[in-house]
């Protein structure tokens, strides 16, 4: 048996994720032409700052993760070298299927940072993810993943109707 990730796309011209035998992570693609400019230094009063173009990329998904799971999403290790970004953030985690992030308008993106002028096309691939075990995961989610055969991607044209979790950083600063 697998654990199911049931995934909606918002863009239906950007592939969908899938599995692939040459690697245990998934690929994610830009949903969008996205524009980023090279760092600029603007000298104010003799301080000079640096000011970076960021953006948060949208990924042109949402996904209900298997209860217990969570994903972990990352550069892919070309993502540098084809664009001039890095994630801001380095490493990115959607919470469980639970109490995650996971509603039907809750569409992953990439949060990057340039360091040159670059420009990415729609449908290329900018990121990775994975899922792995919650800290929060039961015992039973434990044995579940512990004894099943891998994971399956299914599309959905709409996730479960629930509240969405309202973006990125919505947990709150303090």
């Amino acid at each position: 048996m697998k654990q199911k990730i049931y995934i909606k796309r918002f863009n239906k011209d950007v592939e969908l994720p899938k599995i692939i035998a040459k690697g245990d992570w998934v690929d994610l693609r830009s949903a969008e032409d996205v524009t980023l400019k090279a760092p600029i230094i603007k000298n104010k009063n003799r301080s000079n700052k640096v000011e970076f173009s960021t953006t948060l990329i949208p990924l042109g998904v949402a996904m209900l993760l298997p209860d217990g799971m969570e994903a972990n999403v990352v550069a892919r290790s070309g993502t540098f070298k084809n664009y001039g970004i890095m994630q801001i953030n380095t490493f990115a985690v959607i919470d469980d299927g639970k109490f995650g992030y996971n509603g039907p308008n809750d569409e992953w993106k990439f949060q990057a940072v340039a360091l040159r002028n670059t420009i990415i096309p729609t449908n290329e691939r900018v990121c990775q993810f994975r899922i792995q075990l919650s800290q929060k995961a039961t015992i039973w989610q434990k044995l579940k993943w512990l004894f099943t055969s891998g994971v399956e991607i299914i599309e959905v044209d709409n996730l479960p109707e629930k509240e969405d979790r309202g973006g990125f950083s919505t947990t709150g600063t303090k």
